[in-house]
């Protein structure tokens, strides 16, 4: 069993147009790093310098990773994580 992740629109060019994709590990770290090897791109757009990026939020099983330990939260086989990037402006 793995780990699915699903993936925003914006990203879907890094998964072939998949909505969600399969990966495992862990951490979330692991999990970034073996959805990067499959998925090359992806990790980059994730995290940076070892962190998670600013705008990206990632939800554990409905739960932000930022109060579960953000990157070195731990990941379990059958558990759902959704990468949702923050969005904002708009028209004044």
């Amino acid at each position: 069993m793995a780990t699915e992740v699903r993936i925003p629109t914006i990203m879907r060019n890094l998964t072939d147009g998949a909505k969600a994709v399969e990966g495992s590990g862990a951490t979330l770290a692991e999990l970034i790093d073996d959805l990067d090897r499959r998925h090359p791109g992806l990790g980059d757009k994730l995290v940076q310098d070892g962190k998670l990026r600013r705008f990206v939020n990632i939800y554990l099983n409905d739960e932000d990773v930022r109060f579960l330990g953000g990157i070195e939260a731990q990941v379990a086989d059958g558990d759902t994580v959704t990468v949702l990037p923050a969005v904002a402006g708009g028209m004044r």
